[in-house]
């Protein structure tokens, strides 16, 4: 609260309301003369408590709507991405090293072209079905703008059309009060941003921080044009090697690559993400947060949250198939390690930009309640067993765009403070 305070003139009002005149100019001329209009100082004194009481207030500060720390305190707002327009996107260097082999023929046939119509549909439905739910679980639920991603865009670097705003968690990261917003790595979600800007502007008028990571410009050196993967084999030797599909041209990260735990976030070494990217992250967050490399025997390392997913305080869900060279530095912390079931996705469902490793890809409610697909019986029992309630819903044609529950959202504001969880 601030305080208009008027110099003190002397024993005379008459003086006072003169001096106080030509400070103030003629805007307050006839104010100064109504204050001081008696000689005595008895009226001049009664006129200078006036004036103190006269003040400016501030406007009130509102609660900032953006606020979390990890994966697993209670939510109570989130962004949930769109399956409407999804386009495939063009089978460029950087998409065939993130994809595998049985499925290049359906980008050399789609690319640049909408998904399949009739899956689409059953995908826009299910993820709609996935809003309902979690609204009546008390969430709040946000969503991108529908926007048309057929438009083919060049810049002096590339020529390209669009692929959709599907999955947020690839491209927003809440760290605090403050939404990140990732420089992605494939040329084909050079522009999603767009679909978040109008949430975005929407958070930082209430209060939140914004800031926009480094925008690559995606130009031919950022990639390795002859990258050499023809079978799984190759990819297990180049991804041993820390040799992946982007270079070290410039800063590139999908915030998808970073799990938050607190004021430790771990991160990997992706075929999106690269040490530049991390380090700019690295800097960025210091002091207050420190960021962790962690690697996995992944042949097809992108997105961290279908091989590590942290669930709660010291609680990991890690992948069998894909083992983290540094598990032991969690065993040390005292973190439980929990290895999920072999996923149940049968073989003929389509997977066109993912594994069937999604059924780990959950979303946390809070600390004891779950939102986990509701086709994977063996799961449930997982999170049974650690008192953990499950929200049971179908999203197998919207996994086949890229995602599971994690991808699927960001979440926006869970009521928890920041706290430390790795020592």
């Amino acid at each position: 609260m601030l305080r208009v305070r008027c110099l003190r003139g002397g024993s005379r009002g008459a003086e006072a309301a003169h001096l106080i005149g030509a400070m103030l100019g003629r805007a307050v001329t006839g104010w100064a003369q109504r204050a001081f209009q008696s000689t005595s100082s008895a009226a001049a004194a009664q006129s200078q408590r006036a004036l103190d009481e006269e003040h400016v207030t501030e406007p009130l500060q509102q609660e900032c709507p953006v606020c979390s720390y990890n994966e697993w305190d209670p939510l109570e707002e989130v962004i949930v991405g769109r399956a409407e327009n999804a386009h495939v996107p063009p089978f460029t260097v950087e998409v065939k090293a993130n994809t595998y082999e049985k499925h290049w023929p359906f980008y050399q046939q789609y690319g640049g072209q909408s998904f399949p119509e009739d899956h689409l549909k059953k995908a826009v439905a299910e993820i709609e079905e996935m809003c309902n739910i979690l609204r009546h679980e008390g969430v709040t639920v946000r969503r991108p703008e529908p926007l048309d991603w057929s438009m083919e865009y060049t810049t002096p670097d590339f020529t390209s059309s669009g692929m959709y705003a599907a999955m947020p968690r690839d491209i927003l990261m809440v760290v605090g009060n403050e939404i990140i917003e990732a420089p992605m790595a494939w040329r084909a979600r050079f522009f999603e941003y767009r679909a978040y800007r109008p949430l975005i502007k929407e958070y930082f008028r209430k209060g939140a921080k914004w800031t926009t990571a480094p925008k690559p410009t995606m130009a031919n050196d950022l990639y390795d044009q002859d990258y050499p993967i023809r079978t799984v084999e190759d990819r297990h030797i180049l991804a041993a090697q820390g040799k992946f599909v982007t270079t070290e041209h410039e800063p590139c990260f999908d915030a998808a690559d970073f799990i938050r735990a607190g004021r430790d976030l771990f991160v990997q070494r992706s075929q999106v993400t690269n040490f530049m990217g991390i380090e700019w992250m690295r800097r960025h967050l210091a002091p207050d947060y420190k960021v962790h490399i962690i690697s996995f025997k992944d042949p097809n390392p992108m997105h961290i949250d279908a091989t590590f997913n942290i669930i709660g305080p010291g609680l990991v869900l890690s992948n069998p198939d894909r083992p983290c060279n540094q598990v032991d530095m969690f065993k040390k912390a005292g973190w439980t390690i929990v290895k999920p079931p072999t996923p149940l996705i049968p073989d003929n469902h389509p997977l066109w930009m993912s594994s069937k490793w999604l059924s780990m890809n959950v979303l946390m409610l809070g600390e004891k309640r779950v939102m986990v697909d509701a086709n994977e019986s063996t799961i449930h029992k997982m999170f049974e067993g650690l008192g953990i309630q499950t929200i049971k819903v179908n999203i197998r044609h919207a996994n086949s765009l890229g995602g599971g529950f994690h991808c699927w959202t960001t979440d926006v504001r869970r009521r928890g403070t920041l706290q430390s969880y790795f020592h």
